[in-house]
């Protein structure tokens, strides 16, 4: 059977054909997915999974692609974007908070306060998916995923549900298990202790305004672009370079808080990566300190 025949074979599944990824992307920027699906629950994401491996078909897995670059030649294969499976649920008996995977973070920490569970304010303002966040180890203001998470249910390539403890997930700085491994996280649960929900609401909006007060949030962007490396400051790095402001294309390096780079005036992803290079060959040439990438770069150049 051809991939073709992608939807008939899922009629209760959305999928596109030739669907450009720039209409999902926080950039706004990226090529199209030969086949883009959302499927709505575990069992679909299983289904399309091996269905894809049936067929030889590549699969990309994206959440709420925050901290994302998809290329402009796009991407072949399977797309599926997991943000309809969003459930939520808390056990205040056991101080936890379940998502699946396509659930907002910044949704999860609400649903914490909510029930007056403490150690997730620090993620309040970050725009990503769950899973997402687990994939990355995502952190903000001396928290990350991996000091509240306890374990992950993830698909394996090959079909497999599983269930991994925090230790399996071995977790360091932006880095997971799933990302060696080429999991798909399903769904996460967090253990937070017992709190007051006002002032786990005072140290939520406090951190969201500190937010919004340095970064760029006004305008799409794919969040902070460059891990941090060791004994600098990265935003301080490009400052100093005197590349703040730095237009290239339709992208421009942020005069808010020059770890980011925005879309000011219909920027390409390729206008992107070619002002990341730029950064990254100055950096190096000045300080001789190697900036890497935290943003996920995925997809394929453009054809000539």
């Amino acid at each position: 059977m051809m991939a073709e025949d992608l939807a008939t074979v899922f009629p209760a599944i959305k999928i596109l054909r030739h669907e450009p990824l720039a209409h999902y992307t926080h950039t706004k920027t990226g090529g199209p997915a030969d086949y883009l699906a959302f499927p709505t629950n575990i069992q679909e994401t299983k289904s399309l999974l091996a269905y894809a491996n049936q067929e030889q078909l590549p699969v990309t897995v994206i959440g709420n692609a925050s901290n994302l670059i998809v290329k402009d030649g796009g991407i072949r294969g399977l797309v599926m974007i997991l943000t309809k499976m969003d459930q939520i649920t808390a056990d205040a008996t056991h101080h936890t908070v379940t998502a699946a995977a396509g659930a907002a973070l910044i949704k999860a920490t609400q649903v914490a306060q909510a029930n007056a569970l403490s150690g997730f304010e620090w993620a309040a303002g970050i725009p990503g998916s769950v899973g997402g966040a687990v994939f990355m180890n995502a952190g903000a203001y001396g928290g990350e995923i991996s000091d509240v998470a306890t374990s992950v249910e993830v698909l394996t390539p090959q079909g497999e549900i599983r269930t991994l403890s925090l230790a399996e997930m071995d977790f360091g700085y932006r880095h997971s298990s799933v990302q060696d491994y080429h999991d798909i996280v399903l769904a996460a649960t967090f253990t937070l202790t017992p709190g007051e929900k006002p002032a786990i609401q005072a140290q939520m909006d406090e951190l969201n305004a500190r937010r919004a007060a340095k970064q760029p949030l006004e305008l799409p962007s794919c969040g902070s672009v460059f891990k941090r490396p060791t004994g600098h400051y990265t935003g301080q790095l490009i400052q100093e370079a005197g590349l703040q402001g730095l237009k290239w294309g339709g992208a421009q390096v942020s005069t808010k808080h020059a770890g980011f780079i925005v879309n000011i005036d219909h920027a390409t992803a390729t206008d992107y990566l070619d002002l990341i290079h730029h950064i990254q060959a100055v950096i190096w040439e000045k300080n001789q300190v190697h900036l890497e990438t935290e943003v996920r770069i995925i997809g394929e150049d453009p054809q000539a």
